[in-house]
C-alpha cells in the first residue's frame, strides 16, 4: 500500500443559502486582477441550471475527463496524441461567451456629459478590447431563474428524465431549486495534471492540493479542455492557466480557505482522509458503482495497520491524529451521507456533498380531509389531487419518492445515475430529522423514530452526531487542518495516468514546489 494523505472537503447543500459570500471572499483575495476578471474559483451555480460556464456539465461539447477503454481510460478531449492535434485549434474550449465577457461602466460620462434634455448613462465597457459592448450575460446571470425556459431547461441533467417529469419539474406547484456551489476538486486522478504538455500542473506530496507553477506554464490551455469541472481557467493578461489553490497558504498557517472561512450557512466542511495511491488507475477505470469503489479507496485512520503504513510512508503523526478527527471522513465513510459530483468523469474528486432534501412535499390526506380539500383554490387542489399521501411516519419512505427533484436528476449529478444510493442518504437525512423532532418536540412516537433508524441502519447516538456537526459544530470541529510538512513533500505525477514518462512536448522542467 502507497498510503497518502489528501485534503478534502464536503459542502451540505441544504445549508446553502445562495449569498454568494464564498465567490466574493475569493474574488477578493485571488482573482481581482487584470486577466482575471471573469475567473471564479467559487462559484455558486442554480440547480437546474445551465451554470457556469455554460454547460460545463456536458462532456460532449467540452470533452473533458476520463472515458474508459478496455481495462484502461484516456483523456476524452485532451493528452499528449489529441493535444498535439489541436495544439493549434482546439475546438473543444470554452470560449469566453460560455463565461462573459467582463466590463465596466464609462463613468465619466455621467460627470462630463454636456447639458441636455436625456439623462446620461454610463456605457458598458470591455475590459478586454475596451470598446463598449452589449451586455449579454455575467457572474450568476442565471441565479434563481429555476422556471425559466433559457436556463433551467437547458440543464443537461435533465436529458435522464422522460419528457413528462422534466414538464413537472416546471409546473408551478412542483417548481424549487437549491444551490451548487463549486470549487477545483483537488481530484486524485486530475484529468489536468495528465493533460499538460509542459508539466506545469501538479499534486502536492503533503495535502493533494492541486496547483500550477507559473513559470513552467506555456499556455497550451489543455488543462481548460481536461477539467471536467472546467475550474481551470485562462488568463488572457498574463498568458498563463490559473485554479483554484485551495488557499494553501492559509492551510500551511492553520487557516481554513477564505471561501470556507466566510461561508454565512456553514455548509462546508473541510479535512484530511488517507488513501492507498497504488489503487487509483484501478478505482478510475472501474466498472460497476464508481461511487463505492472511490470511497473503497479511502482507508480507516483508527486501523492500526493502515496508521503502521502510513508512517512507514511519511505521513506524520499529526496528519493521522488530524484524518482521526476529521469530519470529512465521518460525513463520506462513516456516515455514508456525503457523495462525490459527476463521478463518471473518473478523475476521483475530493469534494463531496449532503444532497438536498429535494424538498419532500407535504400534503394533505384525502381520506381525512376531503371536505376541505375541496375548498382549496384551483391550484391547490390539483397539487393535493397530484400528489396526495399521508405525512405520518409510517408513510414517510414513501414521500422520498414524491419529492419536487426527481431521483433521476440528483443521481445523475453525484451517483452516475444510481437512484438507490441518493435515496439512501435521503432517508438517513430524514430519519435525523425524525429523531430530533421526536427528542426535542415529543410529538412522535418513540417506536416509529426506533423504527426509522432501524431502517436506515443508525443507533441514536450516530443521529445525534450527525445533528450537532450539522446544526451546531463550531469552527473547529468544521475544519480540522493537520500542520504544514512542506520541508518533507514530493509532488505526485507517478499515479497519474498518462504522466509517467516524459512531460510532454519537450519540455522537461519538473514542477517545482511553487504555485
Amino acid at each position: 500500500m502507497d498510503i497518502r494523505s489528501q485534503v478534502s472537503m464536503v459542502f451540505h447543500l441544504d445549508k446553502c443559502i445562495g449569498c454568494h459570500t464564498c465567490s466574493i471572499a475569493c474574488k477578493n483575495i485571488w482573482t481581482d486582477r487584470k486577466g482575471a476578471e471573469y475567473m471564479w474559483w467559487n462559484n455558486v451555480e442554480t440547480k437546474p441550471g445551465t451554470g457556469y460556464p455554460t454547460k460545463w456539465e456536458d462532456q460532449g461539447i467540452y470533452k473533458g475527463g476520463w472515458e474508459k477503454n478496455g481495462d484502461s481510460i484516456s483523456l476524452k478531449g485532451a493528452g499528449k496524441f489529441k493535444g498535439l492535434f489541436n495544439i493549434f485549434h482546439n475546438p473543444h474550449l470554452p470560449v469566453l461567451d460560455d463565461y462573459y465577457e467582463p466590463w465596466t461602466y464609462k463613468y465619466t460620462d455621467l460627470i462630463e456629459s454636456p447639458e441636455g434634455d436625456d439623462q446620461p448613462t454610463a456605457r458598458p465597457v470591455s475590459l478586454i478590447t475596451g470598446k463598449p459592448i452589449d451586455i449579454k450575460s455575467g457572474p450568476n446571470w442565471d441565479d434563481d431563474l429555476s422556471g425559466s425556459p433559457d436556463y433551467a431547461r437547458q440543464d443537461p441533467n435533465l436529458e435522464s428524465l422522460s419528457p413528462g417529469e422534466r414538464e413537472a419539474m416546471f409546473q408551478l406547484e412542483r417548481m424549487a431549486f437549491y444551490y451548487l456551489p463549486r470549487i477545483c476538486n483537488h481530484c486524485l486522478n486530475p484529468a489536468c495534471v495528465a493533460s499538460c504538455p509542459s508539466g506545469a500542473i501538479y499534486k502536492r506530496g503533503e495535502d493533494g492540493v492541486v496547483l500550477i507553477n507559473q513559470k513552467v506554464c506555456r499556455a497550451w490551455r489543455m488543462c481548460v479542455t481536461a477539467c471536467p469541472y472546467k475550474k481551470s481557467y485562462y488568463n488572457w493578461s498574463t498568458g498563463k492557466s490559473e485554479k483554484c489553490i485551495l488557499c494553501y497558504p492559509r492551510l500551511e498557517a492553520g487557516l481554513a480557505p477564505a471561501c470556507m472561512h466566510s461561508c454565512v450557512g456553514r455548509i462546508r466542511y473541510l479535512g484530511v482522509m488517507l488513501y492507498d495511491a497504488d489503487k487509483v488507475q484501478e478505482i478510475a477505470a472501474s466498472d460497476g458503482d464508481l461511487v463505492q469503489n472511490q470511497l473503497d479507496m479511502i482507508l480507516n485512520p483508527f486501523d492500526e495497520e493502515i496508521i503502521k503504513a502510513a508512517k512507514a510512508n511519511g505521513v506524520a503523526d499529526s496528519t493521522i491524529k488530524a484524518a482521526q478527527n476529521s469530519p470529512v471522513y465521518k460525513f463520506v465513510k462513516e456516515w455514508g451521507i456525503a457523495l462525490p459530483l459527476h463521478p463518471e468523469f473518473r478523475t476521483l474528486p475530493m469534494l463531496f456533498y449532503v444532497p438536498p432534501l429535494l424538498p419532500v412535499m407535504a400534503s394533505i390526506s384525502e381520506k381525512n380531509n376531503k371536505a376541505q380539500s375541496e375548498q382549496l383554490d384551483p391550484i391547490a387542489k390539483f397539487w393535493d389531487d397530484q400528489w396526495l399521501y399521508d405525512t405520518s411516519t409510517e408513510e414517510i419512505w414513501g414521500s422520498v419518492d414524491q419529492v419536487r427533484f426527481p431521483m433521476k436528476y440528483m443521481a445523475s449529478l453525484f451517483t452516475n445515475g444510481d437512484e438507490e444510493k441518493v435515496k439512501d442518504v435521503i432517508r438517513k437525512l430524514m430519519a435525523v430529522r425524525i429523531h430530533r423532532r421526536g427528542k426535542t418536540v415529543g410529538d412522535i412516537d418513540s417506536v416509529k423514530v426506533e423504527k426509522v433508524l432501524s431502517d436506515t441502519r443508525m443507533s441514536a447516538d450516530t443521529a445525534d452526531e450527525i445533528y450537532y456537526l450539522t446544526s451546531l459544530a463550531k469552527f473547529d470541529d468544521r475544519f480540522v487542518i493537520p500542520p504544514a510538512h512542506r520541508e518533507q513533500a514530493f509532488e505526485m505525477l507517478e499515479h497519474t495516468s498518462d504522466m509517467k514518462g516524459a512531460t510532454g512536448f519537450g519540455f522537461k522542467e519538473a514542477p517545482s514546489r511553487g504555485m
